[in-house]
């Protein structure tokens, strides 16, 4: 089958490998049907985080399922499924407590690679929900995008218990951050600031629900946050980049008492004790646990709801990954979707 395969820094290929079988009896094997590049691939693109050789590509993924497991009992073969970007047997404690990303037998997806024609998911039962029906060639972006983006900025939006009569600010106009902006506004926040410098992504912001669009960065942003919100700062804020200044940017954006949903890889983060302990500010986050909201997500999106899928903006056969890889590096596009 053919997968992409990043070799180093800037050198993505596009590699046949051996098309997947059951390993175990929970597995299932699913031709893929779209993938995505994610802003945490460029990580290893940039050389930034560092890679042992050719590395199989891709953790966003949705598609049909072929063959199943003597124990998979949730999903059968020609279901169109949807796919957590961790896998997870969504019966553990710490599942059950709303967190499979962390699931105690956890498989990151990162590590099978879905940029590919077809993929084993591991733990299928908890890993891969069915659609009600077949999708329309218009649904399979919103629900590729469900996969990871739309439920990462999901958590962020809930970890920051955005909500009704609350102002919430989002750091990062990447694929998470927009979403997290569509998702502030769903859950009914009336005020939702996002922070961008590129027009076409405040553009996608406001039709997403952003209210109020600020350009400038760092202590710079948080001020003016403050000055949006009568010297107070967000009650919720979403961190969706990873870095210090992203971080610190968010709890400087934050009133005392409020809270930050951090979504971003942590890139050498270190957060000051001094600083945060008179922000009062609350932190909740890490790796979006998507399992947990995909069913509502997945229901949203088939009923004509919401169209979360306009967060892609360049769509290649999977055999271009490369110029996707270096469009999204380039900041030439948001987010590339990958057709198999």
């Amino acid at each position: 089958m053919r997968a992409v395969m990043m070799y180093g820094p800037g050198d993505v290929r596009v590699d046949e490998r051996e098309k997947p079988t059951l390993v175990e009896p929970t597995d299932a094997v699913i031709r893929v049907t779209a993938t995505c590049v994610c802003g945490s691939d460029l990580w290893p693109y940039r050389g930034i985080d560092k890679q042992n050789g050719p590395t199989p590509m891709g953790h966003e993924y949705v598609g049909v399922v072929e063959t199943i497991g003597d124990a998979v009992t949730t999903v059968k073969p020609g279901d169109f499924v949807v796919g957590a970007f961790m896998a997870s047997d969504n019966t553990c404690e710490i599942c059950a407590a709303g967190y499979q990303s962390r699931c105690v037998h956890v498989v990151p997806m990162g590590s099978i690679g879905t940029q590919a024609e077809y993929a084993r998911i591991p733990l299928a039962d908890g890993t891969l929900v069915a659609t009600s029906r077949q999708p329309t060639a218009a649904e399979i972006p919103a629900l590729l995008a469900a996969s990871d983006v739309l439920g990462t900025g999901w958590f962020g939006a809930v970890a920051a218990e955005a909500g009704p009569g609350k102002t919430v600010a989002v750091v990062g106009d990447g694929a998470v951050g927009l979403l997290a902006v569509f998702a502030a506004r769903r859950l009914g926040s009336e005020r939702v600031i996002a922070m961008s410098r590129h027009a076409d992504r405040q553009e996608l912001a406001r039709r997403f629900g952003a209210t109020d669009i600020i350009e400038e960065r760092g202590d710079a942003g948080a001020r003016r946050v403050r000055e949006l919100t009568h010297g107070l700062g967000a009650h919720s804020t979403v961190e969706a980049v990873g870095t210090q200044e992203s971080m610190m940017q968010a709890i400087r954006s934050t009133r005392a008492g409020g809270h930050v949903g951090y979504l971003g890889v942590s890139h050498d983060v270190e957060l000051p004790g001094n600083k945060l302990f008179f922000s009062a500010v609350h932190l909740h986050g890490g790796p979006a646990p998507v399992r947990e909201y995909l069913p509502e997500l997945i229901d949203l999106i088939m009923g004509g709801t919401v169209t979360p899928g306009d967060v892609f903006d360049m769509t290649l056969p999977l055999e271009r990954a490369a110029e996707g890889y270096a469009a999204m590096d380039e900041r030439r596009a948001t987010k590339v979707l990958l057709t198999v």
